[in-house]
């Protein structure tokens, strides 16, 4: 399925948003709870890597050598 880009200001798509009707609207709401949540969880899982970034750390990203 091809991407399509619209630029658009959040104050125009809150516009159409709420132009639809109640049960899709509220289909609508649903979803993007369900996205914020997702979005919200993956970026507190980022910061939880940061000790990984550490020095001395890089230990784990040396290939094993042939023995």
């Amino acid at each position: 399925m091809p991407q399509v880009t619209v630029d658009m200001s959040v104050d125009a798509v809150k516009s159409l948003v709420f132009q639809l009707p109640a049960s899709e609207f509220l289909t609508l709401a649903e979803a993007i709870g369900e996205r914020a949540e997702t979005v919200g969880m993956m970026q507190l899982a980022e910061t939880a890597f940061g000790e990984w970034n550490e020095a001395g750390e890089d230990i784990y990203d040396a290939e094993p050598q042939d023995r």
